[in-house]
């Protein structure tokens, strides 16, 4: 591909970093320098030979500077192409001249979008026409063009053009792909805001389009396992700050997260603990205090935490700290610490402490999931909140205010162990849990194991299902245990056998009407 001596520069940047040393090597390889606005006044104050965009056009700025670089002089000199007859015609006829270097960066939609108390109106006036119209056409035609929109390739442009007097069709065709990136990020952040404010879908457009726009916050030492690359995108910093401890990793994230989600289910009870390993509770408790919390909580299962996240619903404080920081975990996620338990915790030089900044469900409700090469499924999170007006009571004997009590408390639980989930439960406390079983009896029967492993009565416990039993047989191997009161969705074909085998154990059992399953 032949490539072109660069003549012509346009130079229009909102971040005006590094600005003028790139242009002034420019202008010493005898480049022609075009500018606008307050880019322009910038190059002149530093003794820069500019010529204003409306003097090249010979057509003012418009419209309080909404329209100053869409005109044919400015996207025909980007766009028409080198060599060919009829195009070179045109732009002779038209008084149109090359322009080979293409400087823009945009109007910063993103970090004005993202200010609380930023108003439609200027909202709207960051979102940038021409920056993006300028470089599409110069990308396009990426033969002949070099577009730049990042400073950070300044350096690496001008050192080309000292050396060549212009940039290598290789390292154009990178830039092409760079700018377009840009432009795409940038279109997908304004649909995401218009989509979300408007209440419609934040993941696709008219034309059903997956649209996402994430930046990337830092590259992982790896994924679930060390042969695999992996990174971090997105906002988790507007949501999660850590305040001490390794890198975290990619596991530690789904975790953290995870538990994050669990305890965000007793925001507003008292002092509540969550234990979670490979993203799947092993143990609640909540109490008056968080100490005691944390004994039920650990006391469902003492095994299972080792290495395992912990999550308070309130301020981690220093007797619980104390409590932790005698077994091995990775992470502890709290709406704060106090200073005694970070004098405690920071005592684990490994131990990730992590600070929630804000409620984790004020963003975005849907969810996307990555399901194989290019394919992907998006959802709504599940945030659904089961009152106790809301479930059904089936069976002839109704739950007692503290079998409802269990109930709930077993099955917000439930909602995040991993299907098939089967959790028994006290009002306050989790006292086995089965996760992620072939069929719904192996989890009844894991959670019956665990309990007697820990040590935890059933008796008169409560259970909870994440979906309806398909049979009898869960409900009965319940019953054998201990439990006294279900709470499932109902909906399964043999409902009237389940009910009957529930009367007939004067077991107390309710429908909820919602699953929740978790794959």
């Amino acid at each position: 591909m032949e490539t072109n001596k660069i003549q012509r520069a346009l130079l229009s940047v909102y971040d005006k970093t590094g600005l003028v040393p790139f242009a002034e090597v420019l202008h010493e390889a005898g480049i022609e320098l075009i500018s606008t606005g307050g880019t322009a006044k910038t190059l002149k104050e530093a003794g820069l030979p500019v010529i204003e965009l409306g003097v090249y056009t010979d057509y003012p700025e418009m419209f309080g500077g909404r329209v100053k670089t869409l005109h044919p002089k400015i996207h025909g000199g980007l766009l028409y192409i080198r060599g060919n007859a009829e195009h070179e015609k045109i732009a002779k006829e038209n008084g149109i001249g090359p322009i080979d270097l293409v400087v823009v960066n945009l109007y910063p939609f993103e970090n004005i979008a993202a200010k609380q108390d930023a108003t439609s109106e200027e909202i709207i006036e960051n979102i940038d026409i021409g920056g993006p119209s300028m470089i599409r056409s110069g990308s396009k035609n990426h033969a002949s063009v070099t577009v730049v929109v990042d400073p950070a390739d300044y350096s690496s442009v001008a050192e080309e053009i000292q050396k060549n007097g212009e940039v290598s069709f290789e390292r154009r065709r990178e830039l092409a792909g760079k700018a377009f990136s840009r432009t795409a990020a940038y279109d997908s952040a304004i649909a995401s805001h218009f989509n979300n404010r408007h209440r419609m879908s934040v993941i696709s457009d008219t034309s059903g389009a997956l649209s996402i726009h994430a930046l990337l916050v830092q590259t992982l030492r790896y994924g679930e396992n060390p042969h695999q690359k992996a990174a971090l995108y997105g906002k988790f910093n507007d949501y999660y700050k850590q305040l001490h401890g390794k890198e975290l990793s990619y596991n530690n994230i789904l975790d953290l997260t995870a538990a994050a989600e669990l305890i965000h289910e007793f925001k507003t009870d008292e002092p509540t603990i969550a234990i979670l390993k490979h993203n799947n509770p092993c143990g609640v408790g909540q109490a008056s205090s968080l100490r005691e919390a944390w004994d039920k909580a650990f006391a469902t299962d003492k095994q299972a935490p080792f290495g395992g996240i912990i999550a308070s619903n309130v301020i981690m404080d220093g007797d619980t700290a104390s409590a932790i920081a005698e077994l091995f975990s990775e992470v502890v996620v709290a709406p704060d610490f106090t200073h005694d338990a970070l004098i405690i915790l920071q005592t684990k030089k490994n131990l990730r402490l992590i600070k929630v900044l804000k409620d984790i469900t004020s963003g975005s409700p849907w969810r996307v999931r990555s399901v194989g090469p290019d394919t992907y499924v998006s959802q709504e999170a599940d945030l659904h909140e089961l009152k106790e007006n809301d479930v059904k009571i089936v069976t002839k004997r109704a739950p007692t205010p503290e079998d409802m009590k269990a109930l709930l408390f077993g099955w917000r639980v439930a909602k995040h162990v991993k299907s098939n989930a089967i959790v028994y439960s006290a009002p306050d406390r989790t006292l086995g849990i089965g996760a992620g079983q072939m069929s719904r009896i192996d989890s009844t029967k894991l959670a019956i194991w665990k309990a007697k492993e820990a040590g935890l009565s059933l008796q008169g416990s409560a259970l909870a299902s994440d979906a309806f039993f398909p049979f009898p047989d869960g409900l009965i191997a319940a019953a054998e245990a201990g439990a006294t009161a279900i709470i499932q969705p109902g909906g399964a074909l043999k409902d009237a056998d389940v009910i009957a085998a529930a009367d007939a154990r004067n077991l107390a059992m309710v429908f909820t009407g919602v699953r929740h399953f978790r794959h």
